[in-house]
């Protein structure tokens, strides 16, 4: 049964909402508590990113659909600590100020940059590793989930900076409620287009590789693929379109330390999607 590529499917679809909503109700948590317990709760989380660093060590030798998916699950969990000891406020970058209005664009950019540049170095640093570690391996899974989250991380985040209809704002912790004045309002911006096709065109190459492969495990492999690229395309038309998406996770969340503000949705999941609180700025 966990073959079938409809299961594989939706065994992603519940990987993505799961791990999502555990990381924010981590941080959510621990926002509400303080420094230390933010803290904690990053050194607390390093057995799973020593699990998620085993298991995708261990998976790297043989293609069977086992491995497959714990080469996948290895992958979530060591991106799952790193997003967790970004939104805490432990990895981020050193601009921990505001971005003024009326700014040139180059010096924008250089602020955005600052204020996630040691997070993107380390998911940088990581893929790098796993890339080396396991580049030849019988078992490319786990290294091609890490280079999609990174991928669609990196697109989302393109994409808020440059400036999308919807942001939604709401669950930003309190050591990233700076974030918000760097990102930008607009109705559309050059890029969006661009990130929409090529997560179109990668879904349907997973979906040709899927149907191509001989052996189960690769079938398995590729329709988590195509599910995981599928739906950081979907995160992408949330920053458009006007659906309620904050509802996958909101029910499960305490309420914020901070008061609320305008609604919006910062990315993604992936990547896993981080929602955010404070007003965005706009043009």
């Amino acid at each position: 049964m966990l073959s079938n590529p409809w299961i594989a499917a939706m065994i992603a679809l519940f990987a993505w909402w799961f791990f999502t909503g555990v990381i924010l109700v981590a941080v959510r948590v621990s926002d509400r508590m303080g420094a230390r317990a933010r803290r904690m709760a990053v050194l607390g989380a390093v057995p799973i990113l020593a699990l998620g660093v085993w298991g995708y060590s261990s998976s790297l030798d043989e293609a069977t659909m086992p491995n497959v998916y714990i080469a996948f699950a290895s992958a979530l969990l060591i991106w799952g600590w790193i997003e967790l000891a970004f939104l805490n406020g432990i990895i981020t970058g050193p601009n921990l100020r505001e971005c003024p209005d009326d700014l040139p664009e180059w010096e924008r950019f250089i602020r955005a940059w600052g204020t996630i540049a040691y997070h993107e170095m380390l998911l940088v640093a990581v893929l790098i590793l796993m890339a080396v570690y396991g580049h030849d391996s019988a078992n490319p899974f786990g290294l091609w989930t890490f280079a999609l989250l990174f991928a669609a991380r990196i697109s989302a985040k393109l994409n808020l900076y440059l400036g999308v209809p919807k942001i939604n704002i709401e669950f930003l912790p309190s050591p990233l409620l700076h974030l918000a004045s760097h990102f930008r309002i607009q109705q559309m911006n050059w890029l969006f287009p661009i990130s929409v096709s090529v997560l179109t065109f990668a879904v349907a190459c997973w979906l040709e590789r899927m149907m191509g492969v001989t052996t189960p495990a690769e079938t398995l492999g590729f329709a988590l693929l195509a599910a995981m690229t599928a739906l950081a395309l979907l995160e992408h038309w949330f920053m458009v379109l006007p659906l309620p998406d904050e509802k996958l996770w909101h029910w499960m969340l305490p309420a914020p330390k901070h008061n609320k503000t305008t609604k919006a949705y910062t990315e993604d999941a992936h990547g896993l999607r981080q929602p955010v609180q404070r007003p965005a700025r706009h043009p």
